[in-house]
């Protein structure tokens, strides 16, 4: 049984200057690959009390991303990706998805960032997608998302039917390409 199977993040950096090499996103796909959710986090703030919250997410195609909401009022979420591609869903209050778009590595529609109170996720689209995102601290388990009552719970075959036509939809559909004005 891998170490990294069930785990949720690899330990929170310490040092005082971190940087992103490929040493460590081979060890982050790996350890994403490893993982029974087929992803995981790297926290690079130095502790779960810092006021801007840093995460690298490793991640793997199949992992299941419970659609969810940042309730907290400061809890807008920045995410760029930095390697690989994401499919990013909005969902209204019925789960009802209202937009999705391609979020591409290396594109001009590489990130993506939302006030709070949005229901969202996203899909995994290439194998060994690296994802940051950035979120206002501290870090809180308990208040940092609510996850959506219409949405089925990770691990349950209604998750894994769910994906599948999540999947299903962005080969038939192509991606919102509409762009909000300045």
């Amino acid at each position: 049984m891998s170490t990294t199977e069930n785990k949720l993040a690899l330990e929170n950096f310490t040092g005082e200057v971190f940087r992103l090499n490929e040493e460590l996103i081979r060890y982050g796909c790996k350890a994403a690959e490893q993982s029974r959710r087929k992803r995981i986090m790297f926290p690079v703030q130095r502790s779960q009390d810092d006021e801007v919250q840093r995460l690298i997410n490793f991640l793997q195609p199949g992992s299941y991303i419970r659609p969810h909401k940042h309730p907290g009022k400061h809890a807008s979420e920045t995410v760029i990706v930095h390697q690989g591609a994401i499919y990013f869903h909005v969902f209204d209050e019925a789960g009802k998805m209202v937009d999705h778009f391609l979020v591409k590595a290396g594109t001009t529609q590489c990130m993506v960032d939302i006030v709070p109170g949005v229901w969202h996720n996203f899909i995994i689209l290439e194998k060994d997608t690296v994802v940051i995102e950035f979120k206002k601290g501290p870090y809180d388990a308990q208040m940092d998302k609510t996850f959506a009552a219409w949405a089925p719970e990770v691990d349950t075959e209604a998750a894994a039917t769910l994906l599948k036509s999540w999947m299903s939809t962005f080969n038939k559909q192509p991606p919102s390409t509409s762009m909000p004005s300045p």
